[in-house]
C-alpha cells in the first residue's frame, strides 16, 4: 500500500466517523459516550470497503 492510498483511506475513515459525530451533536445530543460510539459506528463503513477485495481503490483489492 503506498503513502497516498493510507492517506486516503484514513482521510475516507476520519470523514465518516467525523460525520456521524457531528449529524448527532447538531442534533442536540452531546452525551461524549454516544458520541464515542457514533464515532466508532462511523468508521464500519469504510472498514467494510477496505476488506472488500472486489473493491480496487482501497484496502485487500487495492492494485500495489
Amino acid at each position: 500500500m503506498t503513502k497516498a492510498q493510507l492517506q486516503a483511506m484514513l482521510g475516507s475513515y476520519l470523514r465518516a466517523a467525523a460525520s456521524a459525530v457531528a449529524a448527532l451533536y447538531m442534533s442536540g445530543i452531546t452525551d461524549p459516550k454516544i458520541l464515542a460510539n457514533a464515532f466508532i459506528a462511523g468508521l464500519v463503513g469504510p472498514l467494510a470497503k477496505a476488506v472488500n477485495p472486489k473493491d480496487t481503490s482501497i484496502g485487500i483489492g487495492a492494485k500495489k
